[in-house]
């Protein structure tokens, strides 16, 4: 019987298990001795004191521990916010998105097909972070009032000496917690001002390795000219895109376009369709791509000064004898016939992305004014932006995960849902977004809304009711709302001297009372690393509320008392792993009852306790 820990995956700990395996004299119970492992991985001598290039800043060194911590948060479920619970997929998390990727690190695992993030930018504005290495001068901010209910929220003007520092801090560990949720064929998007983007190309060359940086799309944001600027009016923003294995992952083709089709013509009546002439020249080759041709008045040409015939005599021949030759004058040089049936689906991307393509700032702040009736967010993206990059990040019928865990506005959550209601896809979506207060005078403020994540959740729900009503579409139009909460466990250490009567009531139970079965549910699913968008079915068995989770998946009762009785009826699915609460059962024979009772019946499962 395992005894539940109830805290985020240790990634630093799978990785050492992994080292020691493959150096074992470079692991020991101290630790991981770095020189030694430097030499093992090199055929040279090492020399650490070596200048070498990286990119290295204050905070650095706390922004990677921060990452590599682990967490005992949880999320706990929201359903009066939740649209469809019980049947939907997708996932809004209502939190910092740091805590909140930790606790997806083990059920998420390589299974994130297309991130996209739009943070902060670096503006001198305030951004909002919670981060450890802040909490030594949490006591002075909360006096200050630059916190609330312990978040950060600061000032980050360019006056700051930390004015990168900071912002590379939050972003850095953020990154690299979301690169362990790709999964091998995935690629992250982000889109950047120019203010952090030689910065952001420099963690993401870290955290990815160089060599799976894929391309900087330039997105024209806006078309008017800001005259009131000092220097050149700022109208592009940039989207950097980096691959998990740049050798598996490739952006899906462009769908072609009628203008594109317009240039094959069939003049000939060639009963192969449509064609399209291109030049049977080439840059480069050799003397023996320097032989004549025989045009149709029986003029023999060559190739221009400088190039060469782009096919053998031998393929030319072919081509002629196959009807693939055109030339467009008796003497002219021959072309070959490309035929449109015979072309890709689609078009290679680009990395210009014109605002006629993709939409403007103003395009995304008229949609979704209109959606919501009111002047709300003053930054959102248009959808036909996240719409492409759905586009050439995810397939149709693969059910892919897309995380943002800078939601902001919830953009993504629409174009979601509105890409998998025009090609009938099953995309799902997880967004995170910290509860950050807005201003009082803001016009968020003033439609209703007190923080982003009210905002974005409203902006869902109409989304979904929307796209419902005018695409008819069958397709997931819910989501599943949690947010980031301590533990539902209590810290039940206590030093000798602290221990009186009144705390050894504690130890009765070591579970929250304010805490419901459903939270403890969810706790145990991020525990046992399932996905947050399972199927849960609640029963009713002798009295005791069961939860089914993807029918034999898990199976979990969390109630003071449990009739033993019921695990007769909870072993015919043959569970996978069943949970209870230790307190359950009021002494070590009821639980050893319990376990060879499990056994007998359904010996393949796993049995756990809280």
């Amino acid at each position: 019987m395992e005894k539940l820990d109830m805290e985020s995956m240790d990634m630093t700990k799978n990785i050492r298990e992994v080292l020691k395996d493959l150096f074992p004299g470079c692991v020991s119970e101290d630790g991981i001795d770095f020189s030694k492992l430097k030499q093992e991985l090199s055929n040279e001598i090492i020399d650490d004191k070596k200048e070498k290039y990286e990119l290295t800043w204050p905070g650095k060194k706390e922004s990677i521990v921060e990452a590599n911590t682990t967490t005992k948060d949880t999320l706990i479920p929201l359903y009066s916010k939740s649209v469809n619970f019980e049947n939907t997929k997708n996932v809004y998390i209502e939190g910092d998105n740091l805590e909140a990727l930790k606790l997806l690190q083990e059920s998420y695992l390589n299974k994130v097909k297309l991130i996209y993030i739009d943070p902060p930018y670096n503006t001198g504005h305030d951004f909002v972070y919670n981060d450890n290495y802040t909490k030594s001068i949490q006591e002075e901010l909360e006096k200050s009032g630059q916190a609330v209910d312990g978040i950060k929220l600061s000032t980050n003007t360019d006056s700051n000496g930390r004015f990168h520092s900071d912002w590379l801090s939050m972003m850095y560990s953020r990154i690299k917690l979301a690169r362990n949720l790709l999964s091998d064929d995935g690629a992250i998007f982000i889109s950047i001002d120019d203010n952090e983007l030689k910065n952001l190309l420099n963690i993401c060359d870290e955290i990815f390795g160089s060599s799976n940086f894929v391309a900087n799309i330039i997105w024209q944001m806006r078309y008017s000219v800001s005259n009131d600027v000092q220097w050149f009016s700022s109208n592009t923003e940039n989207i950097i895109i980096y691959a998990k294995n740049k050798t598996i992952w490739h952006p899906n083709q462009e769908a072609r376009t009628d203008e594109m089709n317009s240039s094959y013509k069939n003049p000939d009546n060639d009963p192969r369709g449509p064609w399209a002439s291109v030049a049977a020249q080439a840059k480069s080759g050799g003397q023996s791509l320097k032989y004549p041709i025989m045009t149709p008045s029986g003029k023999e040409v060559y190739p221009p000064e400088g190039r060469y015939w782009a096919y053998s005599q031998e393929t030319y021949k072919k081509l002629l004898d196959d009807n693939r030759i055109y030339f467009s004058s008796p003497e002219s040089r021959p072309r070959v016939k490309k035929f449109l049936s015979e072309v890709k689906n689609g078009k290679t991307p680009q990395t210009l992305w014109t605002f006629d393509m993709v939409g403007h700032t103003q395009d995304a702040k008229r949609e979704l004014d209109k959606l919501m009736e009111a002047s709300t967010f003053e930054t959102p993206k248009p959808t036909k932006l996240i719409n492409k990059i759905l586009q050439l990040g995810t397939n149709t019928d693969s059910n892919d995960i897309v995380l943002d865990f800078f939601s902001g506005s919830a953009t993504t959550a629409h174009a979601v849902m509105q890409l998998n209601a025009d090609d009938g896809g099953n995309r799902q979506f997880i967004l995170i977004q910290i509860p950050e207060l807005v201003d009082n005078n803001s016009n968020t403020f003033k439609a209703g809304y007190k923080n982003i994540c009210e905002l974005g959740e409203e902006r869902i729900r109409r989304a979904g009711k929307k796209i419902k009503e005018e695409s008819k579409a069958d397709i997931d139009y819910g989501f599943r709302v949690y947010k980031v909460d301590t533990s539902n466990m209590k810290d039940v250490y206590y030093k000798p001297s602290e221990v009186n009567q009144m705390n050894l009531l504690d130890y009765l139970s070591n579970i929250k009372e304010d805490r419901t079965p459903e939270d403890l549910l969810t706790q145990v699913i991020l525990d046992l690393g399932l996905t947050l968008d399972l199927k849960i079915e609640e029963k009713t068995i002798l009295n005791n509320q069961v939860y089914y989770v993807e029918d034999n998946s898990l199976v979990a009762c969390f109630d003071d008392q449990v009739d033993i009785n019921i695990i007769d009826e909870i072993c015919k699915c043959n569970p996978m792993r069943v949970v209870f609460k230790d307190v359950s059962f009021k002494t070590d024979k009821d639980k050893i009852n319990l376990e060879e009772r499990i056994k007998k019946l359904s010996p393949e499962t796993e049995i756990s306790i809280l």
